[in-house]
């Protein structure tokens, strides 16, 4: 009997997560990665900090009041939350449960608290990947460099660099960004294996027992 390879290699999607302090490449790499692969959707997260310039509403972050960031914590709407510099973070769960079994993955771009938030509640379906820079002086150096930030707020995201970067081993996979293109290379690459993995392969059980008839 013929065999329908999309029907026998049907798996559950995955949480891909990538962090890294701020300056260090994951929002890079990331926008790399939604360019590159088709598959793969980004997870967009709700916040109370205000929108930024060239921001859109829905398509960079969901942004809202924190009144109403209040409320869907008390509904429980949310994956996992955090408070970075005085605005929160969340990521609603919505239709990823949805998405997850029906093979799609998502990328989350979030710090290490929400990692660990996340990985409490879905250990199953998440992959995490940890991006190092090169060194602290080239961090600064990228933080300097987009010119967004005052000295004093570039002092206290290189603190919470600091504690960030303690909590690597935390991770499934430490990659160190000193080329960008060679980081992304690196990132795909475990993207794709994480894919492939046996316990992810939901077609695979009935496949194999056809097989074995």
């Amino acid at each position: 009997m013929a065999h329908d390879q999309s029907d026998a290699l049907n798996r559950r999607g995955l949480l891909f997560i990538l962090s890294s302090p701020s300056g260090a490449g994951k929002t890079t790499i990331s926008r790399m990665l939604l360019t590159a692969d088709e598959q793969i959707k980004l997870s967009v997260s709700a916040t109370t900090r205000p929108k930024r310039p060239g921001e859109i509403d829905g398509v960079d972050y969901h942004f809202v009041t924190r009144e109403k960031f209040d409320e869907m914590i008390e509904k429980d709407e949310f994956y996992e939350w955090a408070e970075v510099f005085g605005h929160r973070y969340g990521t609603p769960k919505g239709y990823i449960r949805q998405g997850l079994k029906e093979g799609q993955d998502f990328l989350f771009d979030i710090d290490w608290q929400g990692t660990q938030q996340l990985k409490q509640k879905d250990d199953q379906d998440v992959v995490t990947v940890f991006i190092l820079p090169p060194s602290l002086d080239e961090l600064r150096h990228r933080l300097e460099t987009r010119a967004q930030d005052s000295e004093d707020v570039i002092d206290r995201r290189m603190d919470r660099a600091r504690g960030e970067i303690s909590h690597w081993a935390e991770y499934d996979y430490v990659v160190v960004n000193d080329d960008v293109d060679h980081c992304f290379v690196k990132v795909r690459e475990i993207l794709h294996a994480e894919r492939m993995k046996r316990t992810r392969q939901t077609g695979l059980i009935p496949f194999v027992r056809e097989l074995m008839a």
